[in-house]
């Protein structure tokens, strides 16, 4: 490491205050979370959309909600800075974003799935992302709702992703093949 490198402090960061960031321009994309079941899994996928500035999150079926300690422990705030809504059947949620002019891709090991280095967003499309269950993935009927699939590539003997990993690289794919 050179000499002159070292840390940034918090006040070269930056980075603005959670209702500063909440009210701020975000990009067009939303994530979907079809059951999810574990808090902290939740937890840092809020603080995955508040890191790229997602417009936020919906949270599906029995995906547990903020208030709780447990999300609060992985979120640190981003429940604050980064819009929510409840719903409770997903495959609602996603008709509704149709209907909102959303392109709905779920995030799922499928036949036609897209791989994800593949995929070109177009950045002024409004896009939703759907994330599954951490043992069952996306559900078959959410999966038939949405407008396609698409897929991480792996290489590895494990079949899939922690979710909120998944969360993470999907999301920083899609910021930067949409510019």
């Amino acid at each position: 490491m050179p000499a002159s490198d070292r840390k940034l402090s918090m006040d070269e960061l930056a980075r603005p205050s959670a209702a500063e960031h909440h009210d701020r321009p975000k990009r067009p994309i939303r994530l979907v979370l079809d059951d999810v079941r574990s808090r902290h899994n939740v937890g840092s996928i809020f603080r995955t959309a508040d890191a790229f500035g997602a417009e936020g999150l919906v949270l599906c079926g029995f995906t547990p909600q903020p208030p709780h300690r447990e999300i609060e422990k992985t979120a640190l705030g981003a429940t604050l800075s980064v819009p929510w809504m409840a719903a409770p059947s997903t495959v609602d949620a996603v008709r509704g974003l149709q209907a909102e002019g959303y392109r709905v891709l779920a995030v799922e090991q499928t036949v036609e799935a897209m791989a994800l280095p593949a995929v070109r967003i177009d950045p002024e499309q409004r896009l939703a992302l759907v994330f599954g269950n951490e043992l069952n993935g996306v559900a078959e009927e959410v999966i038939a709702a949405c407008d396609g699939c698409l897929v991480i590539p792996q290489h590895g003997s494990k079949h899939s992703l922690n979710v909120s990993v998944c969360a993470g690289v999907v999301l920083w794919h899609c910021l930067q093949a949409g510019g």
